[in-house]
């Protein structure tokens, strides 16, 4: 080949400095081939190596797109086009991927086998015979050297023989190694035009196969099913950016809507209270005891379900059972040092909970929720309406105007203060209606635009003549336990019945009925929803003393008589029928609204789970009184029978007095009223 330069083989014994300096270009040569070569090598092995990388991901994608059939997604599952196109791509890309197995083959086969000998062969075997020539020139250098120091004086045979030997032996070795050293690098200059052309000319003869098998595989249907799928992803994109621009305009509008709502405790008159709900979920705080005295607060959301309040952690799937809230009550409290607190209690009431709402708001709606959810609204029709009429007619019957001494001008002393404030206590709601009640109308029982009294009067002053002109007797203040004081025995410490029991008062409305137990249930549903509308949930501790004559509510502090309700006047009492700490009595009076100037008063109060107890008490007082002639050893009999279990009706709840006992009583027709549930 025309321009490649030789080293001249024949100077080799001669070994000339100019031989030793071409040697050296030539050497030089070398090297940079041999630096260029590796760098070339390093090249061509990544492509070898991506090559093999590119032909297993494709075969692995394919494998992938196989198995997306048997995937289960949460969401978007069961998706029949997506499968099938996938299929398809499978085929396609599972093709793709033989090809380009092929390709690496190729690669390994024409590119990287012919660089590989040269760098690992030639570009070795030119190193080797460069060592073995340096170690050859250096020997017969130093067999020179000794030659040349002979002695001309002193000579042996022996030594000049050997050194001579020696010349002869290094100068062969240098002349044969320097001889194979110079063919080498002569032939270095023809291989490495070879070394660079052969592996470039096999990487482009693999492309040329690899397209055309490209070619082969990618036919027009392939075109026609790709074209379709590309419009496919532009109208999925389309969709998707008109999605996203519907959903930024969203975020905004609820950015700028939810702005107030970012206050944990917003202002109730620009976000106005729900009453009519019989639905609603959020977070509250609920009160867990760590122990006796220690207890924590625990983060859950809870919702209702129908007759039930659920609790659902975060994270959880679903939510379980907190409490049942059928017939429940609720009432808000004031728990430790935190706000807007409440606290609902089961029917039987064996389980309560005390939950805290993040606002004024929230704690309202949670109350009134609940408190419809109780009366079982939520199972008719129309929950919300229902709700809304209810809550109307108890807004409706509700006035807050304190005008008690208006309606109990008989019963009242003059100049009067207000009780000091009493402790929070239950107010327990009313259930569902009695079916008796549901065929009234409310105008039967209740009279129209009555106001409700939530609170009683002070107690009295014991020189006050009002009481006495109201009950017939002195306020003169009462020992309930009969003990004497050193004066003249009251009327109380007479009586052969004393039985006190702890109350506190509810509230008191005027009735026009006072012949049917519904109207003492008709008012503690409105009494019970006046209380959570107005959010009145403060009550008045009293003891109640039952007596032959009357009924006293005593201060429990200053031992004071507060109200004196004369038994004759005491026309019907009853419990309610699932919740057993309420109980009324209607009080018939003088001085009402109605033209004969005769009222009824109604009077609901709250026990500790003895509502039964004082009814039959009350009963028991009238019996008494409807034997007053009777001797004292007639009335201990009696007493004693009334201890045993009383008799009820036919329908489980009350207790109606003979006729014979009526016509004794000087009640007169008011004799025949009904009294408490067994």
């Amino acid at each position: 080949m025309p321009g490649i330069d030789k080293l001249p083989i024949e100077e080799t014994l001669e070994d000339s400095p100019q031989t030793r300096s071409l040697l050296g270009v030539f050497e030089e040569d070398a090297t940079a081939i041999s630096n260029y070569m590796n760098q070339l090598y390093q090249a061509m092995h990544r492509i070898y190596d991506a090559q093999n990388e590119l032909s297993a991901a494709t075969h692995l994608t394919s494998k992938l797109l196989k198995e997306y059939e048997k995937q289960r997604f949460p969401l978007g599952g069961d998706d029949e086009v997506m499968s099938s196109t996938l299929q398809q791509f499978s085929k396609v890309i599972d093709e793709l991927s033989s090809c380009h197995a092929v390709l690496s083959t190729q690669l390994a086969d024409a590119m990287m086998f012919p660089i590989t000998q040269f760098k690992e062969r030639d570009l070795k075997e030119i190193l080797t015979l460069k060592e073995v020539f340096q170690i050859a020139s250096n020997d017969h250098d130093a067999a020179i050297n000794r030659y040349s120091r002979l002695s001309k004086k002193r000579e042996n045979d022996k030594v000049k023989y050997e050194v001579t030997e020696d010349v002869y032996t290094s100068r062969k070795k240098q002349h044969q190694t320097m001889m194979h050293y110079f063919c080498a690098l002569n032939t270095l200059q023809y291989k490495k035009k070879i070394a660079l052309l052969e592996p470039l000319l096999g990487y482009m003869q693999a492309q040329i196969s690899f397209f055309k098998m490209g070619s082969e595989n990618l036919n027009d249907q392939l075109e026609e099913f790709l074209t379709n799928i590309g419009t496919s992803v532009q109208n999925v994109r389309r969709e998707m950016d008109s999605d996203v621009e519907t959903m930024q305009q969203t975020i905004e509008d609820l950015e700028v809507a939810s702005d107030p709502l970012y206050v944990p405790d917003p202002d109730p008159t620009k976000f106005p209270v729900h009453r009519n709900l019989t639905r609603k979920a959020g977070y509250l705080n609920a009160r867990n005891k760590t122990g006796l005295v220690s207890s924590s607060w625990d983060r859950q959301f809870y919702f209702t379900q129908g007759g039930n309040l659920m609790s659902q952690a975060r994270g959880d799937v679903a939510g379980g059972l907190a409490m049942d809230i059928d017939n429940c009550s609720v009432m808000a409290v004031d728990c430790e040092d935190r706000r807007y607190c409440f606290q609902i209690t089961s029917f039987d009431g064996k389980k309560s909970s005390i939950l805290q709402a993040e606002s004024k708001k929230d704690h309202e709606e949670w109350i009134c929720t609940i408190n419809n959810i109780s009366k079982q609204i939520y199972l008719s029709e129309n929950p919300e309406e229902i709700a809304a009429r209810v809550n109307q007619s108890a807004l409706e019957a509700v006035t807050p105007s304190p005008s008690f001494q208006q309606r109990h001008e008989s019963l009242r002393p003059a100049g009067q203060s207000r009780p000091p404030t009493a402790r929070t206590s239950s107010s327990g709601s009313l259930g569902s209606e009695s079916t008796n009640l549901a065929a009234l109308s409310l105008d039967s029982l209740v009279a129209p635009d009555t106001p409700i009294q939530f609170d009683i009067i002070s107690p009295v002053c014991e020189d006050q003549s009002g009481q006495a002109k109201a009950s017939g007797q002195g306020g003169r203040r009462t020992n309930p336990f009969g003990e004497s004081g050193g004066g003249t025995k009251s009327e109380t410490e007479e009586s052969i019945l004393h039985q006190l029991f702890i109350v506190r008062f509810l509230g008191s409305m005027e009735v026009k009925s006072d012949d049917n137990p519904d109207v003492v249930y008709e008012t503690m549903r409105q009494i019970l929803a006046a209380r959570a509308i107005h959010n009145i949930f403060r009550m008045t501790e009293s003891h109640l003393l039952v007596t032959c004559d009357c009924l006293k509510l005593i201060d429990p502090q200053t031992q004071v008589t507060r109200l004196t309700f004369p038994l004759p006047n005491v026309v019907l009492y009853a419990t309610h029928q699932e919740n057993k700490r309420l109980f009324g009595f209607v009080l018939r009076t003088s001085g009402g609204r109605s033209e004969s100037n005769l009222s009824s008063v109604c009077y609901i109060f709250e026990s500790n789970n003895e509502g039964e107890k004082i009814c039959d008490s009350v009963g028991l007082a009238k019996q008494i009184a409807l034997h007053a002639e009777l001797d004292l050893e007639e009335q201990s009999r009696l007493i004693a029978a009334s201890s045993r279990p009383n008799q009820a009706s036919s329908e489980g709840q009350f207790v109606v007095l003979s006729s014979s006992q009526s016509e004794e009583s000087d009640l007169g027709e008011e004799g025949k009223k009904r009294e408490s549930e067994a």
